[in-house]
């Protein structure tokens, strides 16, 4: 018996497991995906529509946009600072910022958003001063965005600060030695390499933005048409048993969720595809300065 056949499971067994995973994945998957959008439609496209249309709905869509419009750049500036400080330097306390960084998958939503309530809320820490200085962070668009920028800032780093690693620093020193400037190196590349694995973590970060429930549910005080992002108002409209109101706004999640997974896979594809072309190109014999260095130096 060959090693390949040693090692390879039987045809039963991986149908079995395929099977499984398929039963699952439709399950608690594509079942509830469906309900969603046969709810949404059961009264007809003309409700549907209407229910979009509302005007609370549209204040909730355009919030959670507005949201998600503030926290990705702010992920980026946070995610690139941070890996590049993490992959390219050693200082004390490097662990402990790596810690931290990973702090928002450990700690639940709810305790960061009361957190914030108890830093920015009327009777906390800093509640008089901001009260006196008529600066409203709880209960307005600010406290969101904030408690959307801590649940979110761990994606983009942790996926350039892998990434940078181990790509290492030889295109950089060697675009410096040739001249480049701080500018040039990083636009023309550091930038360039870690592209795809940027837009992946901005991906992530945007759907985990717009579909932010528990910490954006206690900074929002649930105001209709002004502090209600969509998941907030799907929430209310089922509560007060507005069935096609609360399906319509959760299939506009749905589809935002689908364009996510779509964006996804592109990205995941070209990451691949120019990960297989660079392999297939480089030779071991290669010297001379990278290319993308010499680039820089110009």
């Amino acid at each position: 018996m060959s090693t390949r056949r040693a090692i390879t499971e039987p045809r039963w067994v991986r149908l079995l497991l395929t099977t499984v995973a398929l039963l699952f994945l439709g399950c608690f998957l594509a079942l509830p995906l469906a309900a969603v959008f046969v709810e949404a439609f059961a009264a007809g496209v003309p409700a549907y529509l209407k229910a979009l249309s509302e005007p609370e709905a549209m204040s909730a869509i355009w919030l959670t946009l507005l949201v998600a419009a503030i926290a990705l750049p702010c992920n980026v500036l946070f995610g690139v600072a941070a890996a590049w400080s993490i992959a390219r330097f050693e200082f004390r306390g490097k662990a402990a910022l790596i810690t931290l960084i990973d702090l928002p998958f450990a700690v639940s939503p709810v305790v960061a958003g009361l957190v914030f309530v108890l830093l920015f809320g009327s009777q906390g820490l800093f509640g008089q001063w901001l009260s006196a200085h008529d600066i409203k962070i709880i209960f307005a668009v600010p406290g969101i965005a904030l408690a959307t920028l801590f649940v979110t800032f761990p994606f983009v780093a942790r996926e350039l600060i892998p990434l940078m690693q181990a790509q290492g620093r030889d295109e950089e020193e060697a675009a410096v030695s040739l001249g480049a400037s701080g500018w040039q190196m990083f636009w023309r590349v550091t930038l360039p390499n870690i592209k795809w694995g940027l837009l992946y973590g901005v991906i992530l970060a945007n759907a985990r933005a717009m579909g932010e429930f528990g910490a954006v549910s206690v900074v929002s005080g649930h105001i209709r048409g002004e502090t209600n992002t969509l998941p907030l108002h799907v929430e209310i409209l089922y509560n007060e048993y507005n069935q096609v109101g609360a399906f319509a706004a959760a299939s506009v999640l749905a589809l935002l969720a689908l364009v996510t997974l779509i964006a996804k896979t592109v990205v995941e594809w070209r990451m691949r595809h120019e990960t297989e072309m660079l392999s297939a190109s480089l030779s071991p014999e290669a010297a001379g300065a990278p290319p993308a260095a010499a680039s820089a130096a110009r």
